[in-house]
């Protein structure tokens, strides 16, 4: 018999939350949607409301084709530099 550590052996990543927004008003939002079927509809629709409620603009949507894997850096980091805050979550 062969026992296994349940222990991570793995370092702890530093991670930080962003500053809260402050307003709402005018900001340009980000849409993330993950491939499954009615996400990028269900997220629009939520990204209208923020249009009509506190004027802000659709900035760019982005897409993951694997709902189950995190979204590319690369996404991540074009998207920090292009909108004020992002909008993501599942479809079905």
């Amino acid at each position: 018999m062969q026992l296994y550590s349940p222990m991570s052996t793995t370092p702890k990543r530093k991670a930080s939350r962003a500053a809260p927004l402050k307003s709402l008003d005018g900001l340009r939002i980000g849409v993330l949607e993950n491939g499954k079927l009615n996400a990028e509809e269900m997220l629009n629709e939520v990204a209208q409301i923020f249009v009509e409620r506190h004027n802000c603009t659709i900035h760019k949507l982005a897409s993951k084709k694997n709902a189950s894997a995190p979204a590319p850096a690369l996404t991540l980091t074009q998207l920090a530099q292009e909108v004020d805050f992002l909008i993501t979550g599942l479809g079905d």
